[in-house]
């Protein structure tokens, strides 16, 4: 019973840090586009951006929620299998939208603020924790 009390501290204990950092991005992270999209955002153009700032910062936003999600997928499953896989998808998934994110902002032309909207959503929250959360405890049912 003392296990299970503790696994369920240090499941909330880690998405309390997550919390956290969304709470403190305005002071821990540089992103201009967290007001850009609090406006109607759609038909506006793009604001300016400092290229190495934001990527650092998505790379260190996008790092602190993968380790703490990582945590929290090792303390409900605790198989270093579904870790390491949980950790290439996150690798996998980084590297693709990055390279997404950085052609519609530096590179693209046209309007792409709604594909932008959701590849940052990707890129700055846990989302991916959700899905993997569920896809194993699916596969594990199965």
């Amino acid at each position: 019973m003392f296990r299970k009390i503790v696994s369920n501290k240090l499941i909330i204990l880690q998405i309390l840090f997550l919390v956290l950092i969304r709470a403190f991005e305005n002071e821990l992270f540089y992103d201009p586009f967290l007001d850009f999209f609090k406006k109607d955002f759609a038909n506006l153009s793009l604001p300016a951006v400092k290229f190495f700032p934001l990527i650092t910062g998505l790379f260190f936003r996008y790092s602190l929620n993968t380790f703490f999600s990582l945590c929290i997928i090792y303390v409900v499953f605790k198989e270093i299998s579904l870790l390491k896989f949980a950790a290439a998808l996150y690798c996998f998934l980084f590297l693709l939208f990055i390279c997404i994110f950085i052609y519609i902002v530096f590179f693209a032309v046209g309007n792409y603020n709604w594909i932008l909207f959701y590849i940052r959503r990707f890129l700055i929250q846990p989302l991916f924790l959700l899905l993997f959360v569920a896809g194993f405890y699916y596969q594990k049912q199965r």
